[in-house]
């Protein structure tokens, strides 16, 4: 399949479902106090789509990975702050399952990706492959 824009990437496609989601949570009545925490929140999720976009958007294939690594590294960070935000007592317990499995899994999709773009060949703007 070729990719001709960065929204047919089904990773970015999942992390701004995923941003939609944290929005969500970090405007709801008991985090919304807690201004530090709901602003990195909000700054992870969206740096996860951002950075897929923005490392798309790029010349090659090896600027590309390096922004998804970015990507997948600002999930990996927005786990974390799930975590506080349950311990704070802001989410329930199922909220906080449901909303870091899919972070969880914008990762792992995001890690296959960096593997795939590993092993394609093509360098130039359009990463086929």
């Amino acid at each position: 399949m070729m990719v001709s824009k960065f929204e047919d990437l089904l990773c970015w496609q999942l992390s701004r479902e995923l941003n939609k989601e944290i929005y969500l949570i970090i405007y709801s009545e008991t985090i919304r106090r807690d201004w530090p925490l709901r602003d990195q929140m909000n700054r992870s999720a969206a740096s996860i789509m951002d950075n897929i976009a923005e490392g798309f958007g790029r010349n090659g294939r090896r600027e590309f990975i390096q922004f998804l690594s970015y990507s997948k590294a600002s999930c990996t960070e927005l786990k974390s702050q799930l975590h506080r935000a349950i311990d704070r007592n802001y989410i329930s317990q199922s909220k906080f399952e449901v909303v870091y499995d899919k972070a969880d899994h914008v990762e792992k999709m995001i890690t296959k990706f960096i593997q795939h773009m590993k092993k394609v060949v093509y360098k130039g703007w359009k990463f086929d492959g």
